[in-house]
């Protein structure tokens, strides 16, 4: 059962995150760069990315003026500057093409991961009970301070003190990642209202359920909390 237990717990991370990987490889990429191949004048995906584009070509700008001064260098042509530039714009466009492409295939492929995760869900109801049996077996078999570190180490990352600046890193990663802009103010709204929220539903968990499934973990909680 342990050996089921295990695999079936790897099953779960290793078939969603290879459909992630291949479906985005090999399917949605593919496809998506056959389609936007028709419209490169759509090489932005959202103002961000537009303006991230335009302060690297500023900077490069700047740069090649600052290198023209001091080299000492005899100054050069407005067209051979022109036709710097342009080559950096083209070199800029096809980068920010690349993300584009990559914002956009990762919303599809994390679509099919997810529903290949359903899938696997749905067909190993038996898998799921013996996991649930193997997690419920090492739970308690930790010992009643072991619980209580873990308890607290949870609550801590997610809700303590420093968790603002780790789901701030944590939603910009994921805006990113879907090729959305990292809203400041959503971002703020969401930090000042989702970890209260959670850390009411953990207290509720550890007072209703905890202290009538192990007491004296509790007990120790209480101590190594004060």
């Amino acid at each position: 059962r342990t050996r089921i237990g295990l695999r079936f717990l790897l099953t779960l991370i290793i078939v969603p995150f290879l459909a992630q990987i291949l479906s985005k490889q090999f399917l949605v990429i593919p496809i998506l760069e056959s389609t936007r191949s028709e419209n490169k004048s759509q090489i932005f995906i959202n103002s961000d990315l537009e303006k991230e584009a335009l302060h690297e070509l500023s900077n490069f700008q700047s740069n090649l003026r600052f290198e023209s001064l001091l080299n000492n260098a005899p100054a050069l042509s407005s067209e051979v500057i022109k036709e710097k530039i342009k080559e950096k714009a083209i070199e800029i466009a096809e980068e920010f093409n690349l993300k584009t492409n990559s914002a956009v295939s990762n919303v599809f492929a994390d679509l099919i991961s997810l529903i290949s995760f359903s899938i696997v869900i749905i067909y190993s109801k038996r898998e799921i009970v013996i996991l649930k049996s193997f997690i419920d077996t090492i739970v308690y078999g930790l010992s009643d301070s072991a619980k209580a570190f873990i308890i607290i180490l949870f609550t801590d990352i997610f809700v303590g003190f420093h968790s603002p600046d780790g789901w701030e890193v944590l939603l910009e990663g994921f805006a990113e990642h879907l090729g959305l802009p990292a809203s400041r103010n959503a971002i703020f709204v969401f930090i000042a209202t989702f970890p209260v929220i959670l850390n009411t539903i953990f207290k509720y968990w550890i007072f209703r359920y905890l202290s009538r499934l192990s007491p004296s973990a509790l007990a120790t909680l209480k101590e190594m909390d004060e």
